[in-house]
């Protein structure tokens, strides 16, 4: 869809253009289906679902254009009040904790932090719209060692550092010269050293996996679907194919 909008400063809106949207294809026409959107599931049976993802994941990095590792996090307050929003993917395998998991590194005072310190549950969406594939993943929350937040922390160039220590995430701000002026406070005092002490609310979390689903799409919405669940961290996996 392509909107065109005219805007003159300080005034409304002059002109905007909306063309029509293209149609779905129409099923009722009776075209046949194709060999592809005929063809067997192509998601393997049996298989290991953290080796799968590292397999789609090497594939997002070389074939999604930005943020491979960008991914939806889903928490709740403890009264279930959900809420999302997009971070990055920081580690992910069998070796990140017992029974493999995927890590994010956040503020623990912002509001996801506060919900997660309130309900140690997650799920994640990874949305390669370049590969039409994505992977939901649900489990628990586990929070990272000190050193291992430490480590990352200053792993991130100096810049970065700055902008987070300054920031009280998700908080009112009543203007924003007020975060600048923080910004350029622990500049001053850090610029020597290239490097600024990590914030004790500064953390990561680690998600340990108890379903994984693997979607592809397929036109006329016959999509690709096998989900592994698991009960445990040290659980056997089981998996079976969904419904489109």
């Amino acid at each position: 869809m392509l909107i065109i909008c005219a805007f003159r400063a300080g005034h409304r809106v002059t002109m905007c253009l909306i063309p029509d949207l293209p149609e779905e294809p129409n099923m009722s026409d009776a075209t046949p289906l194709d060999d592809a959107q005929l063809a067997d599931s192509v998601l393997p049976a049996g298989a290991d679902p953290f080796v799968l993802f590292e397999e789609w994941f090497a594939a997002a990095q070389v074939g999604e254009i930005n943020d491979p590792n960008a991914m939806a996090l889903a928490t709740a307050t403890a009264d279930a009040a959900p809420s999302v929003r997009m971070v990055l993917l920081k580690g992910h395998g069998k070796s990140e904790i017992a029974g493999g998991g995927f890590t994010f590194f956040t503020n623990a005072e912002s509001r996801k932090g506060g919900q997660i310190r309130a309900n140690m549950q997650a799920a994640l969406l990874f949305h390669w719209k370049s590969l039409r594939r994505q992977i939901r993943i649900e489990g628990p929350l586990t929070e990272v060692s000190p050193e291992r937040a430490d480590a990352y922390f200053h792993s991130r160039p100096f810049k970065s550092q700055v902008g987070s220590a300054a920031s009280d995430q998700s908080r009112p701000l009543p203007e924003r010269q007020q975060y600048l002026d923080r910004v350029q406070e622990i500049w001053a005092a850090h610029e020597a050293t290239g490097k600024v002490p990590r914030p004790p609310h500064w953390t990561g979390f680690t998600l340990s996996p108890r379903r994984i689903e693997f979607w592809i799409d397929r036109d006329n919405r016959l999509h690709d679907r096998r989900e592994f669940i698991r009960t445990s961290a040290d659980g056997a996996w089981s998996d079976t194919l969904l419904y489109p």
